[in-house]
């Protein structure tokens, strides 16, 4: 076995068994516990729950969490276009800055077509 893998093996070693060795450790230390009742209840504040905490959510909400997700994913996009954008120069023949921003209102024209299909079909509207 090479020398240049000794360090890695001894670093995937460390890394494997330190969670298993605190898990242990810390099962030894820790006091026993005596708790019962209403003390095992989730969120404990001395009010009863009104209902099971596995309710349904509506596909609504789900909708707006995918579309956040898209529109966070184009804002993750923006920044090193921008970055190119910003320091594209032209060389001979080529127009980098001019097909970055043409792929740009590309790209952004298909989230505005989908964001506005989603508007008209009505999946937006919350009553």
């Amino acid at each position: 076995m090479p020398q240049e893998y000794i360090p890695v093996i001894i670093f995937a070693l460390m890394a494997a068994a330190v969670p298993g060795v605190t898990l242990v450790l810390f099962k030894l230390i820790r006091p026993t516990s005596t708790s019962a009742g209403a003390k095992l209840e989730p969120y404990e504040c001395g009010i009863p729950a009104e209902s099971d905490a596995r309710a349904r959510y509506s596909v609504r909400f789900y909708i707006v969490a995918i579309l956040f997700v898209i529109f966070d994913v184009e804002t993750i996009f923006l920044f090193p276009w921008a970055l190119f954008f910003f320091h594209a120069r032209p060389a001979e023949g080529t127009n980098y800055a001019l097909f970055a921003l043409a792929s740009m209102f590309t790209f952004l024209g298909i989230l505005i077509a989908g964001y506005v299909w989603l508007y008209r079909k009505g999946a937006l509207e919350w009553v």
